[in-house]
């Protein structure tokens, strides 16, 4: 059974990037957001039950999607993915939910690595 997950950035090129870069042989149903708005979207329509999720982006960013996920009682394995890696930035998305923070540009061995050390892979 493919695993849907749901990679959420407001660059389409990021998006492709980070698709390249999931691990090779892994069953995935990928969906696409461009915003928060349509992160939460794909969350509550099942899509995401493992969410790459970048931090600056219009409409909504992405410490409000972790803030509505949170409430929302957070049923997805949120991995973080943002050129901002100051230790606040981390502390505050890890505080809100998330389980993992991921420098870019992303690697296949970085998204390997967290999958595997978390049973997902």
């Amino acid at each position: 059974m493919s695993t849907p997950i749901t990679i959420v950035d407001d660059s389409s090129l990021s998006r492709k990037l980070m698709i390249k870069s999931l691990p090779p042989g892994w069953d995935v149903e990928i969906t696409q957001a461009a915003n928060g708005v349509e992160a939460l979207e794909a969350y509550r329509t099942g899509k995401a039950d493992v969410m790459f999720l970048d931090l600056t982006m219009p409409v909504m960013d992405g410490y409000a999607v972790l803030e509505n996920l949170k409430r929302e009682g957070m049923n997805s394995f949120v991995i973080v993915v943002s050129a901002d890696i100051q230790p606040k930035a981390q502390e505050r998305v890890q505080s809100l939910g998330a389980m993992a923070f991921i420098k870019k540009p992303v690697s296949t061995e970085q998204v390997t690595k967290i999958l595997k050390d978390y049973g997902i892979l």
